[in-house]
This record gives C-alpha cells, structure tokens and sequence, in this order.
C-alpha cells in the first residue's frame, strides 16, 4: 500500500497526495521559508544599525534609560514612557536588569547629558532576527513611540508593535484618554511639557514664513496646531505627506507640549504625524 498524505487545495477540500509526490512540495516550501527569513533577518539589521558594542545592566534609571556596568548610560532609541513610568520601569528590570545587552544604531556619540541612544537587544541571541527592548515594551503597552530619531524600517517595526498594544487594549491602552481630542485645547494644555498623542480633523493648512501651520480650530490663538519647519517638509513629502493637502483630513499627531498662545505640536520627525483617513 503507497503512503498517503493530504494537500489542502485552493477550493478548499483536503486531496489525496502520495508522499513521494509530495517531496517536491515541501523542498519548494522549505526553500521559500529559507528565503523569507533572509529577508527578515535583513530588514532587522537594516533597522537596528550599526553594532556599538554590549555591556552588563547594573541599573535601570526609568522606563527608557539603563546604565551599564562600564558606566555608560543608555537611552532606548525611539520610545518615551507616559508620565506615571513605574509600569515601564518595572517591564524594562523584568526584560535586561542584571543582563547583558547588545547595542545597535547609527552612531555612539553622547548626548548633551552623556547618554549613548541605542536600539537594545537582550545579548546571547541572533541580534540581527531577535526583537529589541523596544518592541517588547510596545507590545506590553508601557511606553510610545515617539516618532523621531528612527529609520523608516525601525518607524514601521515599533509602530507596528505599538498599534498591537492598542487593538488589545494592552497597558496604557487600557484607558481611554491616551488619545486627545484635538478639539479639546484644555485637556491638551494639561499635559504641558509632557508627551501626548493627539487626534483631529485639520480646518486650515498655510504657511507663514518659514513656518506651515496646521490648524485644528477656527481660534489660532487658543486651539490646537502643529508645528511644521519649511525644512520638514520635503521630509514629510518623500514618505508620501503633502501638508499643504491635509486641510480636512484627519490626522493622529505626537510629540511635546508646549503653549505658544494654545497647545502646539512641533514636528522634528516624519513618524510624529499619521493620516487617518487615506484616500
């Protein structure tokens, strides 16, 4: 009697195929699986960067910062914690604490406070295929991305895991209020100085001077608006943003509070700004 096995045809219904029939079957699979993962180990370290050592983490200073035991302080590329961070610190400890890390990125300058920015990936793993500190803590919902200072395949990457966070109502996602109503400047102008998200529907988009201004109320002095250097925006037009075609459109905005008559909004990154409703 010949060895069976069964095939799922495109319609659906199991047929029968004999094993040696199927042997082909499965190297073609086994070749295309082969090749899928090359792919993903490629656009992992494209998004990582170069390798800028390892160390040891003694300390964990905050949901985004550590501190290794040579003594370099390293803040987490690309992420910021809401302003309670004890869930962030305590999912970072569980992650790296008393561990060694890996560090990938563009470059190992300091900041002007001497920290080194970096992706972190847990050490004794492929780090070109295994998921960073960063995505571990989106997916938990403890922090947000920021929008700034990524790579377009490192911006699609944590995104990514951020908007899970979100479908599952995970961490901070559980609350409602993560997202602020662009009609609402007060409840915006309480996170002066803070990180928040905001979403609404453009009424205005012009430019004055070196400046464009994106205007979510008819009261410019008072309302909502984003901020947006001329420099920004042959930046924003390469990954397909026209600003100057975003009046009435509804857009999702992220970055740092500040008052400048009402809440403002100033973009320094592409990803600080997402369309909602693509056309």
């Amino acid at each position: 009697m010949n060895e069976m096995n069964f095939s799922i045809e495109r319609n659906g219904r199991c047929s029968a195929m004999s094993l040696k029939n199927l042997m082909p079957l499965l190297a073609a699979l086994a070749c295309a699986l082969t090749f899928n993962l090359v792919l993903i180990a490629s656009a992992a370290a494209d998004c990582g960067g170069a390798l800028l050592g390892q160390g040891r983490v003694t300390q964990v200073v905050d949901g985004r910062t550590l501190r290794l035991a040579d003594g370099r302080e390293i803040r987490l590329t690309g992420i910021v914690p809401p302003s309670d961070a004890t869930t962030a610190k305590a999912v970072l400890t569980a992650l790296v604490a008393n561990r060694d890390v890996v560090l990938r990125g563009d470059n190992d300058a300091p900041d002007r406070y001497g920290r080194q920015h970096a992706l972190v990936v847990q050490a004794g793993t492929d780090t070109s295929v295994h998921t960073s500190v960063q995505v571990e803590l989106l997916r938990a919902g403890a922090v947000l991305v920021t929008g700034t200072g990524l790579t377009t395949d490192c911006a699609t990457e944590l995104t990514a895991a951020e908007t899970f966070a979100h479908q599952a109502g995970q961490g901070l996602w559980a609350s409602p209020d993560v997202i602020k109503n662009a009609e609402s400047p007060d409840d915006i102008l309480a996170m002066l100085g803070r990180f928040a998200l905001v979403e609404g529907k453009v009424l205005s988009a012009r430019q004055s001077g070196a400046t464009f201004y994106l205007n979510f109320g008819r009261h410019w002095v008072r309302d909502f608006a984003v901020i947006i250097p001329r420099q920004m925006i042959g930046s924003l037009a390469r990954d397909g943003i026209d600003v100057k075609a975003l009046a009435g459109r509804r857009v999702r905005v992220r970055g740092w509070i500040e008052q400048r008559g009402g809440p403002r909004i100033q973009l320094r990154g592409t990803g600080q700004i997402e369309v909602l409703d693509r056309r």
